[in-house]
This record gives C-alpha cells, structure tokens and sequence, in this order.
C-alpha cells in the first residue's frame, strides 16, 4: 500500500467513502450525503497548512484501488512546531480486517516519530469500536481514560464513552 498527501482531485474517492452508513457507524451514525461530505472534505484537500510540519490527511491506495485515509492531525492551531497529534483513520469496507488500517496507521505514526520528532501521539473512538481500538493496541498505544461526553443526537453506545488512546516515542516499537 502507499500512502500519498490528500488533494482535492481525491475528493470524488473521499465522498463516496462517507456515502457508506456502516463506515461511518462510529462517526456520526448515519452516511453523509454527497453535499455534506464534499462540505467536510475539500477544505481539507485543498488546506497544506499542516504539511508545512510534516502533518496532514493521507489517502491509500493497494494495487492502484482507493483504500482509505489516515491522518495526524494536531491538537492545537499550527502556530509553532507541535510536541504531539491526534492520528486516524478511515477505510472502505471492502478492505477492512485486513490489516491495512494498522499498515498505514503505522506508517503515520513512523512518520510523526521518525520524520517529524514528536513526543506523543494519541487516538480516540467510540469505546463500542472495538475494530479501531484493536489498530490502536496493535500500534503499542495504551488506553489512558475513557470520557462519557454529552451529545445533542447521541449515537447507540455513547453511554459507554470515548476511550483516548496514547503512545509516547519513547515507547514506539518500529
């Protein structure tokens, strides 16, 4: 699989990911229309503010196929260097449990570490995602606290809370 900086001329591959409800199950319960998805993602795809910190939005492809996205995104406005981000990722369903989300999360997270210098990366999800908190424990990332947030249309499983997940450079294991 490669993994390439996400442009706008991505944006057809983005939008159809988040027409599929079951991707988007842990997200916001229900697949984005195509007005909603193109609202969300273009600015994304045409923003390089992150790049310039060697962060941002990536999308994969495996044998010239569309696979998904993944991202490092930081947690604060990019005004200096940042010391961590929050990485993700998104994959169509054709292609999940079969170790490319892990495969790529990896790679981002090589990245942030070996490339970038970060201290810290973390991740979170819906503690009902028992597929991406696998990605999270196969990266070396250990559960640091689950937050039971209030949600004006909660999604089922909410009550059970966000769990956030961190691994430190220190502890990254290539």
């Amino acid at each position: 699989m490669t993994l390439t900086p996400m442009r706008i001329g991505h944006l057809p591959r983005l939008v159809e990911l988040d027409r599929d409800a079951e991707v988007m199950r842990y997200l916001i319960g229900r697949a984005r229309t195509p007005q909603e998805a193109r609202q969300t993602w273009a600015p994304v795809c045409e923003s390089t503010a992150a790049d310039a910190h060697g962060l941002g939005h990536w999308v994969g492809f495996a044998d010239g196929e569309f696979v998904g996205w993944w991202d490092a995104a930081p947690s604060e406005p990019l005004t200096r260097a940042p010391a961590t981000a929050e990485v993700g990722w998104r994959l169509r369903r054709e292609f999940w449990g079969g170790g490319l989300a892990t495969e790529g999360a990896r790679a981002v997270v090589e990245h942030c570490f070996g490339t970038v210098g970060l201290e810290s990366v973390t991740a979170e999800t819906m503690a009902v995602n028992l597929a991406s908190r696998g990605v999270m424990r196969k990266l070396g990332m250990k559960h640091v606290r689950t937050e039971v947030r209030e949600w004006d249309e909660p999604l089922p499983g909410t009550e059970e809370g966000e769990v956030i997940y961190e691994l430190h450079r220190s502890h990254w294991r290539r």
